[in-house]
């Protein structure tokens, strides 16, 4: 008997769960809030056992006709102007409790007169009922203040981000045209600025916010090594250009310039400041640094075989610097008036000693050696033409040629020791004229010379 009342109660519960899921447990969000203006709140009590259809059946039966054909509840949910009624049951000594939810897009009167309609309702089902209306909710003042709740969030993000400045609008303008500006360099495709392809002097940097950084400040000749193995474009251009190594101020800045020193022909080292990055410098900074640029050569002795640091070295040179602009500021006048007023019996005895004085530490000794080229340099000054006079061991005239043809003619021969001609000594004709082994270089006047071969002396005619 009581396994019966078991099943018999299984069923009951589970007849109970399909028809809530066939009528609808609820209404939908969209149902409430769509196009709902109220939603009215009832409770309801019944002396007895009672279902939700029950309920339901009772609100369509016992209002129908009573408020005419305008407020008639069937014709009002087929119009859309009620929405679905949502009722809840639960029960309890034999009796049914539960609340009922009614939405209404009608207006503010006929939704009170159609509240005050569900508590006429005195029976639900075989069982008598009583419903109370708790409340009728306005959903549109509801909206409104999830409307000022939201508005005052998305007020106060606004006004927390900053409008930006003119100055900073216009650096943002630059910055894109400086990205622009960048290109792509070699096979490699490394981030170089605009005028590295025609360029004579190049500086090398770690990577392409390097580049950007140098270019933000109006530096338009770099390129990026981007990565730790040096690019055969690097290589190549570093035979071709004078090429400044600018690395951080780390130790990966370190290893980079190690490794650019050892396959690289590298003229001159730059450093950031210790502990910074190229990318994060100012342009004050960035003019410092490039301005104490030490020449290869010295970095390679100093730092890697002495083992010294290269902040130690330019601390050195700046107080070297530092030392000589103050014994030139403490150094006396060439006229001193005291001395003329003290020796005024011998003017001419003092004047030229205080000339020899000045102009002695100023003349560079002439070589005993080049004392030879002095009818050669006569020579060649006196021709209407560009000549140049190749020379051997004993300052015998191998080949008297036009200027045009020497560098030709350099490669072509090995015995040449010295060369006399009435042009302009050039960076490219120094490298051309080391690399053929010639001894002595001299010529009208020095252009644009930055590096210079050790085996090498370079004389021009004024010395």
């Amino acid at each position: 008997m009581k396994r019966k009342k078991t099943v018999l109660h299984h069923i009951l519960a589970e007849k109970q769960k399909f028809e809530k899921r066939k009528e609808g447990d609820g209404m939908s969000a969209k149902d409430e809030f769509g196009t709902t203006k109220y939603v009215i709140y009832a409770e309801f009590e019944a002396s007895g056992i009672v279902e939700r259809p029950d309920v339901v059946g009772a609100i369509f039966g016992q209002t129908e006709g009573l408020l005419g054909d305008d407020l008639d509840l069937r014709e009002l949910q087929k119009t859309g102007r009620i929405g679905r009624i949502r009722v809840e049951v639960h029960t309890k000594a034999g009796k049914t409790y539960g609340t009922i939810t009614v939405p209404s897009s009608l207006d503010r009167v006929e939704t009170a007169i159609l509240a005050a309609a569900l508590e006429t309702i005195d029976r639900v089902g075989p069982a008598e009922a009583n419903i109370k209306v708790l409340r009728i909710e306005d959903v549109r003042a509801t909206k409104r203040k999830y409307i000022i709740e939201r508005a005052k969030e998305i007020l106060e993000g606004l006004m927390e981000q900053e409008i930006p400045e003119t100055q900073e609008l216009t650096e943002e303008v630059k910055k894109a045209v400086r990205a622009k500006e960048l290109i792509e360099y070699g096979p490699e495709k490394l981030p170089a600025g605009p005028h590295v392809p025609f360029s004579d002097s190049i500086i090398v940097v770690e990577g392409r916010a390097d580049v950007l950084n140098l270019l933000k400040h109006g530096i338009k000749n770099a390129i990026a090594v981007e990565g730790t193995s040096v690019p055969e474009t690097i290589i190549k251009l570093s035979r071709e250009r004078i090429v400044t190594a600018f690395t951080d101020g780390d130790r990966g800045g370190e290893l980079i310039l190690k490794e650019l020193l050892q396959v690289a022909d590298v003229d001159y080292v730059a450093r950031a400041p210790e502990g910074k990055e190229v990318e994060e410098l100012t342009k004050k900074e960035i003019v410092k640094s490039l301005r104490s640029k030490v020449p290869a050569e010295q970095v390679i002795t100093e730092i890697f075989y002495k083992g010294r640091n290269f902040y130690d070295v330019i601390k050195e040179k700046e107080k070297a610097k530092a030392r000589e602009e103050r014994t030139e500021e403490r150094k006396p006048p060439a006229h001193a008036p005291g001395q003329v007023q003290k020796k005024p019996e011998k003017p001419e005895r003092a004047e030229p000693k205080r000339e020899e004085r000045i102009i002695k530490p100023i003349q560079q000794p002439k070589p005993s050696e080049l004392d030879e080229f002095g009818e050669l340099i006569e020579k060649v000054k006196a021709s209407k033409e560009s000549m140049a006079l190749l020379l051997d061991k004993d300052k015998n005239v191998l080949a008297e040629i036009p200027v045009r043809e020497m560098t030709g003619r350099l490669k072509e021969r090995k015995d040449v020791y010295a060369v006399v001609f009435n042009g302009v000594i050039t960076q490219r004709l120094i490298d051309t004229v080391s690399e053929s082994g010639v001894k002595y270089l001299v010529g009208a006047r020095k252009y644009n010379v930055v590096r210079r071969p050790i085996n090498l002396k370079i004389v021009t005619f004024a010395e």
